[in-house]
């Protein structure tokens, strides 16, 4: 039988640790119990959560995305309660990006180093604003997602930038289309409880953020041999057990299809002008509780990440709560979700990952096992590309590399 950490715990909490780190697959009451530890509970939970990431990866690498950040529109069919992000039609702000604009932002990112373009936008603008309907008439464009479409292949084509979309809710013809010239794509779940939607929720009126519709996407990608990134959105308002049922969900997914490369565990952070304006942000312990539980219920293979840029301080301790992936830094583009929040620079994130006993290497947008699986083939020209960039085990050439 494996070892528990040495950490001095409850009997209930060290029985299930001793299970997971034997190899076992917890379910939701472990979950729930885990997810309330306090004390040395909670030292041993997140001592067990590194010990169990570290059985998967004993070269200890923890990985990150060069990436340029292109926020195509702003503009949203949804008004989340936490978002500033989009605008509406003539608003300060408002903006829909133009193809040359597109170009000059990833060929300066090419310039820099990077190896993705990030596409994020918000979801079918189109079918709120008339506004948006004539922009993309008059770019040539039937819908959102078909722009999109046609941006991921210029950007890929032009710049040798492998595209990664964010854009919401997507029907099958949509996906394919994307697909095409995507690495690979994303949509977070942010959370399966439907309570999030009532009135005075986050997600009130925001149609695309409504579980099944989220989690359809997802099964969708999977259908199609699309690797997806999705995650949960802590603080938002939901219960400790519904974020559990939220990386249920997303693990359920993964055993089904196996698309799942990277699950994002998310701090949410109050911003002025939006209704949750005055809501309390996550502690770095309840991102370190969230991120353990999150490592002992989808297992010691899933890669999960934390975004450094929304705790500077208390991110390092990440590393210790079993993360294997800070996610996507830019050295051109601000995160245009959180533009409070600078990224890191590349050196002081190697830094800070050294301190810990880890050794940080770029990846490209798709995770090295997707890269190098003949069980996920990619289209011809992503295929081409990721075949110009990685190395045998999947990361970026190490002559690559921006050091």
């Amino acid at each position: 039988m494996a070892q528990s950490p040495t950490v001095s715990a409850s009997q209930t909490v060290q029985r299930t640790l001793d299970r997971v780190l034997a190899g076992a697959v917890l379910g939701v009451a472990d979950g729930y119990s885990l997810m309330a530890a306090e004390g040395p509970d909670l030292a041993a939970v997140i001592a067990a959560a590194g010990q169990l990431n570290g059985s998967a990866r004993p070269h200890r690498r923890v990985t990150y995305s060069r990436k340029v950040f292109i926020p195509l529109t702003n503009l949203c069919r949804d008004r989340c309660g936490y978002c500033t992000f989009v605008k509406a039609p003539g608003q300060p702000g408002a903006h829909t990006m133009t193809p040359d604009e597109v170009l000059a932002v990833a060929h300066e990112g090419a310039r820099l180093g990077c190896k993705e373009v990030l596409f994020s936008l918000g979801d079918h603008p189109e079918w709120r604003h008339l506004e948006m309907r004539e922009t993309l008439h008059t770019l040539g464009y039937e819908s959102t997602p078909a722009y999109v479409a046609a941006m991921s292949e210029m950007v890929l084509r032009e710049t040798g930038l492998l595209p990664h979309t964010n854009c919401g809710v997507l029907d099958e013809g949509e996906m394919r289309a994307i697909a095409a010239h995507n690495a690979s794509m994303g949509i977070m779940l942010e959370n399966v409880s439907p309570r999030l939607l009532e009135r005075g929720g986050p997600h009130f009126g925001t149609e695309s953020k409504a579980p099944d519709l989220r989690l359809r996407t997802l099964s969708l990608a999977g259908e199609l041999g699309v690797a997806m990134t999705s995650g949960i959105l802590i603080g938002i308002g939901e219960t400790s057990g519904e974020r559990v049922e939220s990386l249920l969900a997303i693990r359920e997914q993964h055993a089904r299809y196996g698309n799942i490369q990277e699950v994002i565990i998310q701090n949410f952070r109050a911003k002025a002008r939006t209704r949750m304006r005055a809501a309390h942000e996550p502690s770095t312990v309840d991102m370190l509780r969230t991120l353990a539980v999150a490592r002992l219920l989808l297992g010691p293979d899933m890669n999960i990440q934390a975004p450094p840029n929304l705790n500077v301080d208390g991110c390092q301790a990440y590393l210790l709560a079993g993360i294997n992936d800070w996610g996507g830094i830019s050295p051109l583009t601000k995160d245009f979700i959180n533009p409070e929040a600078p990224w890191p620079q590349v050196s002081r994130l190697r830094e800070l990952t050294a301190e810990a006993g880890y050794q940080l290497r770029e990846r490209l947008a798709l995770y090295p096992e997707y890269a190098t699986s003949l069980q996920w083939p990619l289209p011809p020209a992503v295929a081409r590309r990721v075949a110009e960039l990685a190395n045998e085990d999947g990361l970026v050439k190490q002559e690559l590399e921006q050091w």
